[in-house]
């Protein structure tokens, strides 16, 4: 195999799929990217047997072939090579020359033939969503999975379709959040779980440009996600998903609309007293047009006061302060509407058009307050 393409373009494609790449696997033909060329485009692929990634790059093919690589390796040789255009040669003995102007590395490969190629996913359930709803999607629920293999359905994500509108789940046992995107088109109804390793890794991957488009196709064990020149396939978690609609009750004796940066400022400003690992919780006091923040740690005390508007009871509550700076931070409306029922009951944060709902469970405040 013989081929050259820019640094950039080999750079862009080697990062892509080397998210793929296993920490740690006993089948060393996993640690590498597998380059191919036989089909007559340059194809660059990673595979940790959850998740594969594939992309194609732009460049000239000298002579058809493939080779695995080891990805750490090849990342590191392509990253610190100079400017200019790259030269990736092979021989039978899978000997690999890569050059760059005056720069030559040789490296040895393993045969493509052994690489574990990307399952096959038929393209016919799909539905289409642009780069910048996937994004942010991903971005305003994947801190709410559980990074706790324990149970291994709060790892993931659920993606829920009924006609038009796309709802996707995440929840860790104390904290749910929901997203609902409308799609251009009405689909039959369907249900997976997607890991939420593959969900970070796209978030990474995709541009967010609104006039870029995912493609997402779906079988009974796996998740395809394709996209410019690049094709993510992941298997799917199995299991049926965790009933939250009956979590989410319309009932609250207390609603309060507040200004999100202000209340995001001022619980940031409370957590300065809070240590690393410490659980002390924030205590809000609701009246008729005042929030009453109030911290106390083994570092000292805070209050602040914060302007509301308040329908309903008078009600003192407390929260894990990290759990609410996270619904906060990506909600991107001016004010927020918080729903409670009282201070052991599920508070419920939401955006104004109800398209995105975030529900957490207080903490005991007791001995406390």
């Amino acid at each position: 195999m013989k081929l050259v393409c820019s640094k950039s373009n080999l750079m862009n494609g080697v990062q892509i799929v080397s998210k793929a790449v296993p920490n740690k696997t006993t089948m060393s033909i996993l640690e590498c990217i597998l380059v191919d060329s036989t089909t007559g485009i340059i194809k660059l692929t990673a595979n940790d047997m959850e998740l594969g990634i594939e992309t194609i790059i732009d460049g000239d093919i000298l002579e058809k072939g493939m080779i695995a690589l080891d990805a750490k390796i090849f990342l590191d040789i392509v990253r610190k090579l100079p400017e200019g255009n790259i030269t990736i040669e092979t021989d039978s003995s899978f000997k690999t020359t890569i050059t760059c102007g005056k720069a030559v590395f040789n490296i040895m490969g393993k045969s493509g033939e052994d690489f574990s190629y990307l399952p096959v996913v038929e393209r016919e359930d799909n539905i289409v969503v642009s780069q910048f709803t996937l994004k942010e999607v991903i971005r305003q629920t994947i801190f709410s999975i559980s990074d706790n293999d324990n149970n291994r359905l709060m790892t993931g994500e659920l993606f829920e379709i009924n006609g038009n509108i796309l709802r996707v789940v995440s929840l860790d046992g104390t904290r749910i959040s929901i997203r609902k995107i409308e799609l251009r088109e009405d689909y039959a109804p369907k249900k997976v779980i997607v890991p939420g390793k593959t969900l970070n890794e796209i978030s990474k991957i995709i541009s967010g440009d609104a006039d870029k488009f995912v493609s997402v196709f779906f079988t009974s064990k796996h998740i395809l996600f394709e996209f410019d020149q690049t094709i993510v396939v992941s298997r799917l978690i199995e299991g049926e998903y965790f009933r939250i609609d009956q979590m989410l009750s319309s009932d609250y004796e207390t609603k309060v609309r507040v200004n999100k940066r202000e209340l995001m400022e001022c619980i940031d400003r409370a957590t300065l007293l809070v240590k690393e690992g410490d659980k002390k919780p924030i205590i809000l006091h609701f009246t008729d047009e005042i929030m009453d923040l109030k911290i106390n740690s083994v570092l000292g005390s805070m209050n602040e006061e914060i302007d509301i508007d308040k329908s309903g009871k008078d009600l003192v509550i407390g929260f894990n302060p990290r759990f609410l700076i996270d619904a906060l931070r990506v909600i991107d409306d001016e004010y927020v509407e918080i729903y409670m029922v009282n201070p052991k009951a599920p508070c419920f944060i939401k955006n104004q058009e109800e398209t995105y709902i975030y529900l957490i469970l207080p903490v005991n405040i007791a001995n406390t307050y």
